[in-house]
């Protein structure tokens, strides 16, 4: 049965009502401190001049309110602020992009940043299913992609997910050292059961399970790592990682979304970034999401993986008590008004 006149202006009010809910008020501008090197600015081709700490983030709808608190943490925590450039990888095929880098562009006028636009639905192909539904978004796999997408000028850079913020200075984690034989740094920890990453058939078979023949190899977490583009570029790790997403589609080796790929090329041959930079697993396990307490230990990065979200957790009354911790970084204008402390 069609829907009435009345039905209609009620959905539209309800529909615009929601829209209007979704307003993000603007950050204070955070300035270098005097021992800061020059000011990153716009070289051409997508370069920046001056030191400039490069990171890349993906931007989508369902995140964005994320993304917004990751971006701000960072410039209020960082030392150099002016110095940072944000690299924004978007879905080709989605027609929201526009609207959600006015909403960056609105909340942080003077942000240095670059879009980009990744092809998702190419990547669906390869993607298998997972034991979570947002693990399987195209745009999930689109680190894979970042030494293709970004300039070749950009070589080094700190890729971060958008359900994290910093209580820390990010020159200190993009400073990572990198010996010359590693292509990234990563939170690293050797503790847990690593062989559950992967499917009995992988360890059964002599030809997969001796891809870790000569290493020692541990989990890390692929949402806060240090790339070293050039060595990603000369290696040919994107290669690497798609014969295995290929493989996965014919032999089911794995079953957690877009990590086992990286454990599969990387695992034991990372340089380990300190814990404080990764207090993980804030958003519970990845089928419940319940509230978790901290790790001991200092805390740099606040990092709720995992199924539950703090933006998700506080709209529903929900909330557990770390969120409170992620917050103040909250640019929603309808959840916090006073959000603009200095």
């Amino acid at each position: 049965m069609p829907p009435t006149l009345l039905q209609f202006f009620i959905a539209a009010a309800v529909a615009i009502s929601a829209a209007a809910e979704l307003r993000y008020g603007e950050a204070p501008k955070f300035y270098n401190s005097p021992s800061c090197p020059p000011a990153a600015v716009p070289a051409g081709d997508g370069c920046y001049g001056g030191s400039a700490i490069q990171v890349a983030m993906t931007l989508d709808e369902a995140y964005l309110r994320g993304t917004m608190a990751a971006i701000y943490s960072i410039l209020r925590h960082c030392s150099c602020p002016e110095n940072v450039v944000f690299h924004f990888v978007a879905a080709a095929s989605s027609s929201e992009t526009r609207d959600l880098l006015r909403v960056v562009e609105e909340s942080f006028p003077y942000l240095q940043f670059r879009n980009y636009a990744f092809d998702d639905a190419a990547v669906a192909g390869l993607v298998s299913n997972s034991i979570r539904a947002a693990l399987d978004s195209p745009l999930n796999y689109a680190r894979n992609y970042l030494a293709e997408l970004l300039p070749a000028c950009v070589e080094r850079v700190v890729y971060l997910d958008s359900d994290l913020v910093l209580v820390d200075d990010i020159g200190r984690l993009a400073s990572t050292r990198l010996p010359d034989d590693v292509v990234l740094a990563a939170p690293e920890y050797c503790n847990a059961d690593f062989a559950a990453y992967f499917t009995a058939s992988f360890w059964a078979n002599p030809s997969l399970s001796l891809t870790f023949a000569d290493r020692k190899p541990c989990y890390f977490n692929t949402g806060v790592m240090v790339i070293d583009l050039g060595k990603w570029r000369s290696g040919e790790i994107t290669r690497k990682i798609e014969e295995w997403m290929e493989l996965q589609k014919r032999i089911r080796i794995y079953e957690l979304g877009s990590l086992p790929p990286f454990l599969l090329v990387f695992a034991g041959k990372i340089a380990a970034v300190d814990h404080r930079w990764n207090q993980h697993g804030l958003g519970g396990d990845n089928f419940q999401g319940l509230c978790r307490s901290l790790h001991p230990g200092p805390v740099s990065l606040l990092h709720w993986s995992g199924k539950g979200k703090p933006w998700a957790r506080i709209s529903s009354g929900r909330a557990c008590p770390l969120d409170a911790l992620w917050a103040p970084y909250d640019l929603l204008l309808t959840t916090r008004t006073n959000f603009l402390q200095s």
